[in-house]
């Protein structure tokens, strides 16, 4: 079963998958001229929650959208086989049944389960034959400050465990110093430890200081090879914003202009609200075109947001709201 594309009507697509992106050699000209007008960025954004209004059908549409588009994550240090089991079940079951045919929308699943190394194996054999893939956060994750050659290892182990997808973190210093050669050197290195697995560079723009930092680890990360860009591990103060997807989003836009590689955007923590997930899915619509919005190049890193989101879904059907608890995730 492959995860449905869903078009903006409710109906389901054949799934496309993107070429890898193959990177290419470091251009510190194009990073060092890379530039970000913050106050002109901050109120783009601010505009964002209100440019787009969608309701009834099309609402619930766009939210069907939304859930394709989910790594459905559990990232706790008490986490279990039991939990990540649950979880997988809830990947491929996110919406009760009854509403899911009421919606003319059974088959839907999340785009990814998304754990820690160690609860690879049980997520894998719980998602067997549903198509979903499995990632697994690596690399020291979060701090990502162990030793380099454990980080490395890491990516291996979790390949070989059985992880499609790999969430690498990379060394905020090396942006803060801006020693650029030494981000492409580890972000390519790492690439090349997942082998076919694919691989989202988390950036961690919450602590990078400046958004022309957010924008020059960007397009670095692109062209050492990552496959997707991600703001946050979700454990920083700040996670994702909408300043800082803009900017990505762009460096995305630009890359893909001058090379013609696609690259996926994640954006990953603070994200629990429906209607932010609206905000989100609008954005990539109106930055990079309807492409952007099929789970090989956009993904969610989330958990809560599923909840919120199945409420909306019973409240299209039903037309009442239900308690919180009646969506556990687990």
């Amino acid at each position: 079963m492959q995860t449905p594309t869903i078009s903006a009507e409710g109906h389901q697509l054949p799934t496309a998958i993107e070429p890898r992106n193959p990177g290419m050699e470091l251009d510190l000209d194009w990073v060092r001229t890379a530039q970000a007008n913050t106050s002109a960025i901050e109120r783009r954004a601010k505009t964002l929650p209100g440019r787009r209004s969608v309701k009834k059908e099309y609402q619930a549409a766009w939210l069907c959208k939304a859930i394709s588009l989910i790594d459905l994550t559990t990232l706790s240090g008490d986490d279990s086989e039991g939990r990540v089991e649950r979880l997988c079940a809830k990947a491929k079951q996110p919406v009760r049944a009854d509403i899911l045919e009421a919606l003319d929308m059974t088959g839907l699943t999340t785009g990814a389960v998304c754990v820690y190394h160690d609860m690879i194996e049980s997520a894998v054999a719980s998602l067997k034959g549903s198509g979903i893939p499995v990632a697994a956060v690596s690399t020291g994750f979060p701090a990502g400050l162990s030793p380099y050659h454990l980080r490395i290892a890491e990516i291996g182990e979790s390949v070989k465990a059985g992880a499609e997808e790999i969430d690498i973190v990379i060394t905020r210093r090396h942006v803060l110093q801006g020693n650029w050669q030494a981000l492409y050197d580890e972000m390519k290195e790492m690439r090349d430890a997942c082998g076919d697995a694919h691989v989202k560079a988390i950036l961690a723009t919450g602590e990078l200081g400046t958004l022309r930092n957010v924008a020059r680890a960007s397009l670095v990360c692109m062209m050492a090879g990552a496959d997707f860009i991600k703001t946050s591990t979700g454990k920083e103060s700040v996670n994702a914003t909408l300043p800082v997807s803009l900017v990505m989003i762009r460096a995305i836009r630009d890359y893909y202009d001058r090379t013609g590689h696609r690259v996926g955007y994640k954006p990953a923590g603070g994200i629990s609200k429906a209607k932010d997930a609206l905000v989100y899915l609008s954005l990539m619509k109106d930055e990079l075109g309807d492409r952007w919005l099929q789970p090989d190049l956009f993904r969610f890193g989330a958990s809560s947001l599923l909840n919120d989101i199945e409420r909306q879904l019973e409240h299209h059907v039903s037309g009442h709201y239900s308690a919180g608890y009646r969506h556990a995730m687990a």
